[in-house]
């Protein structure tokens, strides 16, 4: 196994306030066989939709582009990954 099936990255999504926006979010995730550990989702003072996924044993490449598709939905104003 190498070092980054070990390695623990923090998602964080920040949408429009709309119904449907975290399950778009998660919907990709499970289009990409990618289960996260944690999932938390709150109302933001500015009337948006913050959402932080905890996810585990992805490779950097793998989280970008998880990223990236999340960057794609129309409701999603921002998205970003770091370690936790």
């Amino acid at each position: 196994m190498s070092a980054d099936s070990f390695s623990f990255f923090r998602l964080r999504v920040l949408a429009e306030a709309d119904a449907g926006a975290l399950m778009r979010v998660l919907e990709r995730f499970h289009n990409m066989g990618v289960l996260p550990r944690r999932v938390i989702a709150e109302f933001t003072t500015t009337d948006s939709l913050s959402i932080q996924v905890d996810i585990a044993g992805v490779e950097e490449d793998r989280m970008s582009l998880i990223a990236a598709k999340l960057g794609q939905i129309p409701c999603v104003t921002q998205a970003y990954w770091h370690y936790a």
